[in-house]
């Protein structure tokens, strides 16, 4: 199975263990708002609490040294929906970095094919 998607996977199903095998102890995740970066520990406890639920993931490309991910991120604090874009970076074969980056979607988009 890919590194990226057995981390989609276990993120949005809370698989806390799972998270813990994939992500490098040195992890930094540099999300699209804010001035923040999250650490290893701070992902693990984010995982699985329904403050974001993602659809259409896919994934664009992956190799040895990099992933690039993009779906639909819908937030629970009422904010609009967002199609995200992730770029991850891999060192001994678990994700060391994730950067996004997002475009807000008006509360009536579709999808192709979605009708």
């Amino acid at each position: 199975m890919s590194i990226v998607l057995k981390y989609e996977k276990a993120f949005e199903e809370g698989d806390v263990e799972t998270l813990a095998e994939v992500l490098h102890d040195d992890f930094t995740f540099t999300p699209h708002v804010g001035d923040t970066v999250m650490r290893k520990a701070d992902v693990l406890a984010f995982a699985g609490n329904d403050m974001v639920r993602s659809e259409n993931n896919r994934i664009l490309y992956e190799n040895d040294e990099i992933g690039v991910a993009h779906g639909i991120a819908h937030f629970s604090n009422g904010s609009t929906s967002e199609a995200v874009l992730s770029f991850l970076r891999f060192k001994d074969g678990k994700i060391i970095s994730i950067e996004t980056g997002a475009t807000p979607l008006s509360d009536d988009y579709k999808l192709i094919g979605s009708e």
